[in-house]
C-alpha cells in the first residue's frame, strides 16, 4: 500500500520513493520510469539520440539487479550505464584524466589505480621518517592501523567534499583534543604528501580520484557540457548508501534537466560509518517536493510487505525493537521465533548447524531458503559450520567471505615456487612449505599412467626432511634417492616428485619473469593436475579458480606499480627484493580472493547462505528461515569494522562538532534499531535465536538481544532445540 504526496496521476521530472525494507522501491523506480517513457514517446517531446540512462545503486549487486530489470522492461532499446557512485567517479576521472593533466599540470602518465594493500605498503614506506618521529599511539594501537587511518581519513574527506586542509580542525574539535595536538596537525601534511607523491607517478586511489572529481573535474565547464549531453535519465536506487559527493552529482544532473528518480530506505543506511551520508542525501527529497499542482515533482511512500513470521508485522517489530532498546521490557514472542541455547559457543555453532541440516533433510526447507547470520564471523566459526555442512554434502555459500588468498593451498604452493626459483629468497622457504607444495602439486587428473601420481602428507614430510636443501642464496630440491629408504616412497610418489623436481630445476636455470613463472606453473600443474578435477563440486572449482585468478591479477598489478615507482635501473637491481615483498604481502593475509568479474558457477540461491550482518544486509536478500548467531553478543549493537576512524565527524550535519559518549550511544542504538527492522523484514517464516552463555573468551554474554531470548522463554510451550546428541527425528518434529 502506498500514499503519494502530490498528483498521483502523472509521473514527473523528479520522483522520490521512500519506504522500508522489501517495500518495492526498486520495482517502483522501474515502473515510474516506464510510465514516464510511455508518456514522452506518445507526446514525442524527447529524442534519445545517443544519450544514456544513468543507473546508480549502493553496491554492485543492486546495480546489476536494477540494470537487468530495466533492460527486461524496455527490451534493451535504450543504452544503460550502471554504476555505483564511487564507480561512476572512478570511470569519469580515468576518462577525463587528460583534462586533469592539463588543468593541474600533472606528469603525462597513463593513470594506474592502486589496490588498498599496495596503497598501505607504499604509504608506510613514504611516511617512515615521520612514523619514527610521531607519537602515533595517540590515535592508533599500531603503526599499521595509524597508516590505515590516515588513508581512510583522506578517502572520507574526499567523499564528503572536505578539503584536506580542514581535517586537523575537524579532528581536534570532534575528538575534543587540545588545539596544539601535533598528531592531528600532521594528518593533513601526511595525506597531502601521499596524494602529491601518487599524482607525480600517475597512481590513483579511491580517495585521490574522488578529490580530483569534486574539486577539479566537476567544476570544469568543458566537463559539465559533456556530462549534460551524455545522460537524459538518472535512476538512483538506495541513495541512503551514497556518500555526500553523490548528492552533488545528482543535483547537477537535475539542474541540467535530466529526469530523475530516487529511492531511500530509512531502515537501510548499511554503509553509514564507511562512506555514506544518508541524512545529507535525504536533502534530495526537497527537489521532489512541490505544490499539489506541480506535476514535475512527486514523493511516493511505500510500506514494507508483511511476513508470516509475525502476525502483525509492523506493530510486532515495533514491540521487539522497543524491548531490545529498553532492557527489562520482555516481549512475548510468537511460536515462529525459537531459541537454540547452549553453555559454550562451540556447542552453539554445532547445534545450530545440526538444527539447520535436520530441517533440510526432513524436507521442510530447501538449502536456498535458509540463512545463517552472525554479527561477526571469525575463521574458526566459519570453518566449523562449513565442515559440518560439507560432511552432510549440503551446499553452503559464504557471502563475500573474502578469505585470505594465502589460505588456498594452490596459492601457497605458487608462492613457494617463487621463493625456490629466484636467488636470495631462501629465508622465505621452509621445510613445512616445501611439504605443502609437494602435496598440492603432485596429483594428476586424468592419470597419465596406470598409477595416479600423488604424494600424501606423510611422504611429503619425509621428502622435505631429506630432499630439501635450505640455503639463503638458493635453496634446492634434491633427488628422492637422497632419502635412504626411498624404496618405501612407492612408484607413485617418486614419479610425482621427479615431475616437480624437473620443473623447479628448469625454472631455476631459465629464470623467467615472476609473472611468466606463475602463468607457466598454473598451466603445467593445475590445468593438467587434479587441483581442478572434473568431478569436483562446481562451487569448489569456482573457489579455486577465483583464488588463482586473483593471484594473477594481484601479481600483475604489483609489478605494474613496482615499475611505476622505480627507475629502470632501480627496478632491475631490486627485482628479487620486489619478489620477496610480494610473497610477504600475500603471506600476511591482507589480500582476499575477490577477482573481477565474479560469477559463481553454482547459483548461491541453491545453497544455505552464511554471512555476517553487514554483508547480508548489503546483499538485500531475504529467506524463509533465519538463524541469528551469538544473539547475546554485544557486537550486535557495535559498529566494529563497519565504522571507519573519524567517519562520524565528516558527516555534513556533524562537521566540526564535538563527538561525545552520548553521541556514540545514540548512534549505536539507531544502528541496532535499523538492523533489527531490516533483518526482521528479510525473514519470512521462521527465526531461530542462537545463543551461548559464554563467549569465546569465556566471559558471560550480556548483549542487548538477550531480552528476545527471554521473550521466547515465557511462551507457554517454548520450541527449543535439544542437544545434538538426541535424534534428529524427535528433535525437529512438529
Amino acid at each position: 500500500m502506498s500514499t503519494i504526496a502530490g498528483d498521483a496521476g502523472v509521473s514527473g521530472k523528479a520522483i522520490w520513493i521512500e519506504g522500508g525494507t522489501r517495500s518495492g522501491k526498486t520495482d517502483a523506480i522501474v515502473a515510474q520510469f516506464c510510465q514516464w517513457l510511455d508518456e514522452r514517446v506518445v507526446r514525442s517531446k524527447h529524442s534519445e539520440r545517443d544519450a544514456k540512462i544513468l543507473v546508480l545503486a549502493g553496491n554492485d549487486d543492486s546495480k546489476r539487479d536494477l540494470s537487468d530489470r530495466l533492460i527486461a522492461k524496455t527490451h534493451g532499446k535504450y543504452p544503460i550505464s550502471a554504476k555505483t557512485p564511487i564507480g561512476f567517479i572512478q570511470e569519469e576521472v580515468l576518462l577525463f584524466y587528460p583534462l586533469l593533466i592539463q588543468k593541474l599540470r600533472l606528469p603525462a602518465y597513463f593513470p594506474l589505480r592502486l589496490r588498498p594493500e599496495t596503497e598501505q605498503e607504499l604509504a608506510t614506506k613514504l611516511w617512515q621518517p615521520a612514523l619514527e618521529r610521531l607519537n602515533w599511539r595517540e590515535i592508533a594501537p599500531s603503526e599499521y592501523r595509524f597508516v590505515r587511518r590516515i588513508l581512510d581519513l583522506l578517502q572520507l574527506a574526499a567523499y564528503s567534499c572536505t578539503p584536506l586542509a580542514d581535517l586537523p580542525a575537524i579532528l581536534i574539535q570532534g575528538f575534543g583534543a587540545s588545539e596544539n595536538g601535533e598528531i592531528y596537525q600532521c594528518v593533513e601534511s601526511l595525506a597531502s604528501e601521499w596524494r602529491d607523491w601518487c599524482l607525480d607517478r600517475g597512481l590513483l586511489t579511491y580517495g585521490i580520484m574522488t578529490e580530483l572529481y569534486w574539486r577539479y573535474l566537476l567544476p570544469q565547464p568543458e566537463y559539465q557540457r559533456q556530462l549534460r549531453d551524455r545522460y537524459w535519465v538518472m535512476l538512483a536506487d538506495d541513495v541512503d548508501d551514497y556518500p555526500a559527493i553523490g548528492r552533488q552529482i545528482c543535483e547537477f544532473l537535475l539542474d541540467a534537466g535530466v529526469w530523475g528518480a530516487f529511492s531511500y530506505n530509512p531502515d537501510g543506511m548499511v554503509r553509514l560509518g564507511l562512506s555514506a551520508d544518508p541524512d545529507y542525501l535525504l536533502g534530495l527529497k526537497a527537489r521532489c517536493q512541490g505544490a499539489k499542482a506541480d506535476l514535475d515533482r512527486q514523493v511516493i511512500y511505500l510500506d514494507s510487505l508483511p511476513t508470516n513470521l509475525l502476525v502483525d508485522s509492523h506493530s510486532s517489530i515495533d514491540s521487539i525493537v522497543s524491548a531490545v532498546l529498553n532492557p527489562g521490557n520482555v516481549p512475548s514472542l510468537p511460536p515462529s521465533i525459537s531459541t537454540i541455547e547452549t553453555r559454550t559457543r562451540g556447542e552453539m555453532l554445532k547445534e545450530t548447524a545440526h538444527a539447520a541440516i535436520a530441517l533440510i533433510t526432513s524436507g521442510k526447507v530447501a538449502p536456498g531458503e535458509m540463512a545463517i547470520i552472525a554479527p561477526g564471523l571469525d575463521a574458526i566459526s566459519r570453518a566449523t559450520i562449513t565442515d559440518i555442512f560439507s560432511q552432510q554434502q549440503i551446499p553452503l555459500a559464504s557471502l563475500n567471505a573474502q578469505l585470505p588468498l594465502n589460505s588456498d593451498p594452490g596459492v601457497r604452493a605458487l608462492l613457494t615456487l617463487l621463493a625456490l626459483t629466484y636467488p636470495n629468497l631462501g629465508q622465505l622457504t621452509s621445510r613445512d612449505e616445501v611439504a605443502d607444495l609437494l602435496v598440492t602439486l603432485s596429483p594428476l587428473h586424468p592419470p597419465q599412467n596406470a598409477i595416479a601420481a600423488s604424494i600424501d602428507p606423510v611422504r611429503a614430510g619425509l621428502l622435505a626432511d631429506y630432499c630439501y636443501a635450505p640455503s639463503l642464496s638458493q635453496p634446492r630440491l634434491l633427488p628422492y634417492t637422497n632419502f635412504p629408504r626411498w624404496d618405501r616412497l612407492g612408484a607413485s610418489a617418486t614419479k610425482a616428485y621427479d615431475r616437480i623436481l624437473a620443473w623447479v630445476e628448469r625454472a631455476q636455470s631459465q629464470q623467467p619473469s615472476p609473472l611468466n613463472l606463475l602463468n607457466d606453473a598454473i598451466g603445467y600443474f593445475f590445468q593438467q593436475g587434479s587441483y581442478l578435477p572434473s568431478d569436483a563440486p562446481k562451487a569448489r572449482v569456482y573457489q579455486k579458480l577465483s583464488a588463482l585468478r586473483e593471484l594473477m591479477e594481484t601479481a600483475q598489478h604489483y609489478w605494474q606499480v613496482s615499475e611505476r615507482t622505480h627507475s629502470p635501473a632501480e627496478y632491475l637491481a631490486s627485482a628479487h627484493q620486489i619478489t620477496a615483498q610480494f610473497i610477504l604481502l600475500l603471506r600476511q593475509g591482507t589480500i582476499s580472493a575477490n577477482p573481477y568479474p565474479t560469477s559463481p558457477l553454482q547459483p548461491q540461491d541453491r545453497a544455505v547462505t552464511l554471512s555476517n550482518i553487514f554483508q547480508y544486509r548489503a546483499s538485500k536478500r531475504s529467506h524463509a528461515y533465519h538463524f541469528w548467531l551469538d544473539v547475546g553478543s554485544p557486537l550486535w549493537a557495535e559498529g566494529g569494522a563497519a565504522t571507519l576512524y573519524g567517519a562520524n565527524l565528516l558527516l555534513q550535519d556533524r562537521m566540526g562538532k564535538l563527538w561525545t559518549e552520548l553521541d556514540t550511544q545514540a548512534s549505536d542504538e539507531r544502528r541496532l534499531e535499523r538492523i533489527l527492522r531490516d533483518l526482521l523484514y528479510r525473514v519470512n517464516d521462521r527465526l531461530y535465536l542462537c545463543n551461548s552463555d559464554l563467549a569465546t573468551n569465556g566471559q558471560e554474554q550480556m548483549g542487548a538481544l538477550l531480552s528476545l531470548v527471554h521473550g521466547v522463554a515465557i511462551q507457554l510451550e517454548p520450541q527449543r532445540f535439544p542437544t545434538a546428541a538426541r535424534s534428529a527425528k524427535s528433535a525437529y518434529a512438529d
